[in-house]
C-alpha cells in the first residue's frame, strides 16, 4: 500500500447538496469530507453546533430540505423509533433519502471509478474484533485495506482506495437502516441477542435492521452467518433465491495459544473463522491468513493482555460493560481472579451463574459492588469488596502471589460511569496499575 493515503478528487461532488444533522464525531467528519469533495453542505446540531467556516458550508437549522441530494443523520439520532427526529420527518415529507456515511463512501468510491471491494461486519457482539482482524490480515498480505464505520474512523473519512483495495466497514443496526445503493462483496452477521430494542421495537425489528447487511448481494458475493439458529434460518430463503454464496460458521473449539496468541476463547474462534472465510473469498491463501491471525495483537480493552510477571497475566476486558460480554471472558479463562463492578445493568450478573465455577475469587469495585456481592454470596463464590480499581488490582495481585499464579481479569460486567468517564479510561487505568505492579515485582526479584 502506498505510504501516502489517496484522496478523492476535490470536484467529485461539485454541484451536489447535502444536509447533515448531528455534528458529533461522525457528523463533523462527514461535513469535512463532503466539503473536501466539492459538495455544498447545510449542517446543524441541536446542541450548539460549531464547525470551521467554509464558503460552501451553511450552519443553520434544517427546516427546509428542498433540493438536497440526501440527509445524513448521525447514527444516534432516530428516524423512526422511539420517536423520529423532526428533521427525519421533514426528509420523509419532502422525499429526501436519509443515508448513513457508509452509503456515501460506497457512492463516492463508485462515482470516482474505483472498483474497491466492500466487506460489511455486523452482529450484536464481536464486530470490532472481526473488523480489525480482517483489516490486519489483508494489510499483512499486501492488500490495501482500511477499516472504520461504527469502529474508529467514520466511513466517509477513510482514505480513497483504488481497484485493488478493500474497505471493511463495521455496521451498526442504525447504519444498516440508512443504505440506498451500498453493495457488499462479502458480509457477516455474527450473532443476534437483544439490544437497541428501543430503536427497533422488537427482536423482529432488530433482525430486520441487521439483515440489510446482505442487501443487493448477488451470486458473486459471500454471506457469512455466525450461528445455526432460528434467526439464521429465517434469512436463508431470500439469500438462496438471489443465488448468494452462503457460509454458516460452526466453531467448536478455541484457537490455540500458538495460532492466535491474543484471541482467546470460543467467541474469538468464531471471529477468526469469519475472517478466514471472507479472506479466502477475497483471494488470500491459508498461509497468508494464518500469518495475519498469529500476528494480530488484539484490540484495546477486549481481553487484552496488558502485563505479566511471575506466571500471572493481567487481562484488560474493560469493554465488557454487561454480563453477556463478561461471559465470553469467563469462558476464556479458568480459575480467574475476577475484577468486576461499577454501574450494573438490569439483571446484574445473575446470568453468569453457570460460569461461577470458573472464578477462583472476585474483587468487587464501584457503586454496585454490594449488589454483585449478594449474587456471589448466594452461589458461594469467594469475594472481597475493594471499592476502587487500584485497591482491587493490588488485592488480586497479592492474592496471586500468595496462592499461586492465576489470571487477573478485569471484565466488569458493568458500566464505568460511577468512577470513570468511559470504559477506555477504566481499562487504561488498569493497564497502568498492572504495569506498575509487575515492574515492582521485577525490581524486587
Amino acid at each position: 500500500m502506498s505510504s501516502t493515503p489517496l484522496s478523492w478528487p476535490s470536484t467529485l461532488l461539485q454541484g451536489s447538496r447535502y444536509a447533515v444533522c448531528g455534528l458529533g464525531r461522525n457528523g463533523a467528519a462527514v461535513v469535512k469530507e463532503l466539503l473536501a469533495m466539492g459538495a455544498t453542505v447545510q449542517a446543524w446540531d441541536d446542541n450548539n453546533p460549531s464547525l470551521p467556516s467554509h464558503p460552501q458550508l451553511t450552519l443553520a437549522p434544517l427546516d427546509d430540505l428542498t433540493g438536497m441530494d440526501a440527509l445524513i443523520l448521525s447514527p444516534g439520532i432516530p428516524h423512526h423509533l422511539p420517536k423520529p427526529h423532526p428533521v427525519a420527518l421533514l426528509a420523509k415529507e419532502q422525499n429526501i433519502p436519509i443515508l448513513s456515511d457508509a452509503e456515501l463512501l460506497w457512492q463516492v468510491t463508485r462515482k470516482a471509478g474505483s472498483k474497491a471491494r466492500f466487506v460489511s461486519i455486523t452482529g450484536t457482539n464481536g464486530k470490532s474484533t472481526t473488523t480489525s482482524l480482517l483489516a490486519h490480515i489483508l494489510t499483512q498480505a499486501g492488500i490495501p485495506a482500511y477499516c472504520g464505520g461504527n469502529l474508529g474512523t467514520a466511513s466517509l473519512a477513510l482514505p480513497a482506495l483504488g481497484d485493488d483495495g478493500v474497505y471493511i466497514i463495521e455496521m451498526s443496526s442504525y447504519m444498516l437502516e440508512r443504505l440506498q445503493h451500498y453493495h457488499a462483496n462479502a458480509a457477516v452477521l455474527l450473532n443476534l441477542t437483544p439490544d437497541h430494542l428501543d430503536r427497533h421495537g422488537s427482536m423482529a425489528g432488530y433482525l430486520e435492521a441487521k439483515e440489510h447487511v446482505f442487501d443487493r448481494m448477488t451470486a458473486e458475493d459471500l454471506a457469512v452467518l455466525g450461528e445455526d439458529t432460528p434467526w439464521v434460518h429465517s434469512l436463508l430463503p431470500t439469500l438462496k433465491r438471489r443465488g448468494v454464496q452462503i457460509h454458516t460458521l460452526h466453531v467448536q473449539t478455541a484457537a490455540s495459544q500458538e495460532d492466535a496468541p491474543f484471541l482467546p476463547g470460543l467467541h474469538n474462534a468464531q471471529n477468526i473463522e469469519a475472517c478466514r472465510t471472507i479472506a479466502r473469498h477475497l483471494g488470500l491463501s491459508d498461509t497468508q491468513i494464518n500469518n495475519g491471525v498469529k500476528s494480530f495483537t488484539g484490540l484495546e480493552h477486549r481481553l487484552q493482555i496488558v502485563a505479566q510477571a511471575n506466571g500471572t497475566q493481567f487481562i484488560n476486558d474493560s469493554k465488557a460493560t454487561n454480563a453477556e460480554a463478561t461471559a465470553h471472558a469467563l469462558k476464556a479463562y479458568d480459575n480467574s481472579l475476577w475484577i468486576a463492578g461499577g454501574q450494573a445493568k438490569a439483571g446484574g450478573i445473575e446470568s453468569l451463574t453457570p460460569l461461577f465455577g470458573r472464578i477462583h475469587r472476585a474483587f468487587l469495585i464501584g457503586q454496585d459492588a454490594p449488589l454483585l456481592a449478594q449474587t456471589l454470596a448466594t452461589h458461594h463464590v469467594a469475594y472481597e469488596i475493594c471499592e476502587t480499581l487500584e485497591e482491587a488490582a493490588r488485592a488480586a495481585w497479592a492474592y496471586s502471589q500468595a496462592h499461586g499464579p492465576a489470571p487477573i481479569l478485569l471484565s466488569p460486567a458493568c458500566a464505568s460511569f460511577d468512577q470513570f468517564r468511559s470504559f477506555e479510561e477504566r481499562g487504561t487505568k488498569f493497564a497502568t496499575l498492572a504495569a506498575s505492579l509487575c515492574q515492582h515485582h521485577k525490581e524486587d526479584v
